[in-house]
């Protein structure tokens, strides 16, 4: 019955990795870091193989009078010394960017040591999973910046990097699926809507986290987590919906009104710029 009233209520078997709890219940958690550690690899395709990693404390405050904190989905330092954050992001930020190297600076000053210092880094990678559509001049869905020497081109520093995926983009079905990078993307991308796990997706980590993210295998502690996060999450979805439902609706109106005044200067009969342009009678009195 408990199941019953709990499909009735989200439509869902699996969780939703767009929620603040689904994140972190995936990828934030000691017993299952299997899944972290498999998805930084895939990331990485071959460039780094992570053995290992060590979650570390995910709220830092800022060293200033007036401080600001930093609470991060994921932060960890792998078995190769490198301090990784993972962030699922969900609404667009007009300084997006700024906060993702703002984030970078808690682990570089961090590794800061007293006394005698030769200012050796370990890399630090900021990770932004996007659920919004970041860089609109391009059509890939990863995205790796560093330090750039600009009159070489060529990387100045290459221990900082901040990565960016953006899901919205990440549309191959499930037999286009080649690499495990591809794999944890649909994942990522799809899982709240899948009512059992694609064939497509054998590898044992899959096997583990489908069984892991079913909701009604969930303790009815972390359900009711679960299910708050979703409620905020549709809440935010749904408001950034309206707004943006409203600005197209207004951005229609200030076109509408353009043409009536192009119109109505160029001699047109009112009537028949009331049926070209839909306003109506007092709106178009208004020009």
């Amino acid at each position: 019955m408990q199941g019953e009233i709990h499909h009735a209520m989200t439509g869902q078997r699996y969780i939703s990795p767009y929620t603040d709890f689904g994140f972190k219940y995936i990828f934030g958690s000691e017993l299952n870091k299997e899944y972290l550690i498999s998805f930084l690899n895939a990331l990485f395709e071959g460039r780094h193989h992570f053995k290992d990693v060590t979650y570390q404390n995910s709220e830092h405050l800022d060293e200033v009078v007036y401080s600001r904190r930093a609470i991060f989905d994921v932060y960890c330092t792998t078995d190769q010394g490198d301090h990784i954050i993972v962030e699922m992001q969900n609404v667009d930020q007009d300084y997006f960017a700024d906060r993702m190297v703002y984030y970078s600076t808690f682990p570089i000053r961090e590794q800061a040591k007293r006394g005698d210092w030769d200012y050796k880094l370990n890399p630090v990678y900021t990770i932004g999973i996007l659920n919004f559509i970041f860089d609109k001049q391009s059509d890939d869905v990863h995205h790796e910046a560093k330090l750039m020497n600009v009159a070489t081109k060529e990387v100045f520093y290459d221990k900082l990097s901040f990565i960016t995926i953006e899901l919205p983009k990440f549309n191959k079905k499930e037999d286009e699926l080649v690499t495990l990078y591809d794999k944890w993307l649909f994942v990522l991308r799809n899982l709240s809507r899948l009512m059992e796990r694609p064939a497509a997706l054998q590898e044992r980590v899959f096997t583990s986290l489908f069984r892991h993210a079913e909701i009604d295998k969930m303790q009815p502690k972390a359900r009711m987590q679960y299910e708050k996060s979703l409620f905020d999450y549709n809440d935010i979805n749904n408001s950034n919906t309206k707004h943006f439902r409203e600005g197209k609706e207004e951005g229609a109106k200030e076109k509408a009104f353009e043409i009536a005044r192009k119109l109505k200067a160029a001699g047109v009969d009112d009537a028949v710029i009331l049926a070209t342009t839909g306003l109506n009678e007092d709106e178009l009195k208004s020009l």
